[in-house]
């Protein structure tokens, strides 16, 4: 469990980190920036990092495990089509109005913000039940994963750092406390 959650912080750390930041109001930088690898790279270690995290929290609290699973597996199309999608479309003289399609699909959209809630709730469920400061910035990480989108790079960046940190923390507190009592594992 520790090192699947702490490889799953050091993704959400990397994805911020590595992901251009170019300016995607323009043209040039929207294709600068959706048609770089490090697009795809930094995308898809977000991606991971939503698959790890639930297989971690089966150790913490199994129905917050559940909880995010389902809020990934609602997030994650919608990541794939900004991942993969506007990678393949970065080229194309339309690229803002194309980006904006995908982007802002109500469906889409919906169900990008209803599976980061979601994530977010499962989060909260572990750290009302651990009641450590690990789970809380844990929680607090991923009840900001929606509203750090609105954000500038910098803030965004300070949001990987708050989710290596939960992460890491979470994972070695709660090792170290089932080593010392194997009874506080799963509930």
């Amino acid at each position: 469990m520790k090192w699947t959650l702490t490889t799953a912080g050091l993704l959400f750390l990397l994805y911020p980190v590595f992901r251009p930041w170019e300016d995607e109001t323009t043209t040039a930088g929207a294709a600068a920036a959706m048609g770089s690898p490090a697009w795809v790279a930094s995308h898809l270690f977000a991606m991971i990092g939503f698959i790890l995290v639930p297989i971690a929290l089966l150790e913490i609290h199994r129905t917050a495990a559940i909880t995010f699973w389902v809020g990934a597996g609602l997030t994650l199309p919608y990541y794939g089509a900004e991942d993969f999608g506007l990678h393949e479309i970065a080229a194309q003289p339309n690229i803002l109005e194309l980006a904006e399609s995908v982007r802002y699909n109500p469906v889409a959209v919906t169900t990008f913000a209803v599976g980061l809630v979601t994530m977010g709730v499962a989060a909260v469920m572990v750290a009302l039940k651990l009641r450590t400061l690990p789970a809380i910035l844990f929680a607090a990480g991923f009840a900001l994963f929606l509203p750090q989108f609105f954000t500038p790079p910098a803030i965004r960046i300070a949001h990987g750092v708050l989710m290596i940190v939960g992460c890491v923390w979470l994972a070695w507190d709660s090792a170290r406390s089932e080593a010392k009592d194997p009874q506080l594992a799963a509930s």
